[in-house]
């Protein structure tokens, strides 16, 4: 029972005290909102950074596994 109690005072020591102070976050309108071509670009470069590399490996899958012969 001990062991429980010490325990608990620390969960709760732990969950009482912040580990960082919080900023002050304040969100507003955009001062410049971007148009449908600027979006459509911008997602465009997006899924090219996160997909092309993994279709460029992909497409020479067989090329990696003659590699090791």
């Amino acid at each position: 029972m001990w062991g429980f109690q010490q325990g608990s005072r620390l969960l709760a020591a732990v969950l009482r005290t912040p580990r960082a102070p919080r900023a002050p976050i304040a969100s507003k309108p955009p001062e410049h909102p971007l148009s449908a071509a600027e979006q459509a670009i911008a997602f465009t470069v997006m899924c090219t950074c996160f997909l092309g590399p993994t279709a460029w490996v992909l497409a020479h899958v067989e090329h990696y596994k003659s590699k090791g012969e």
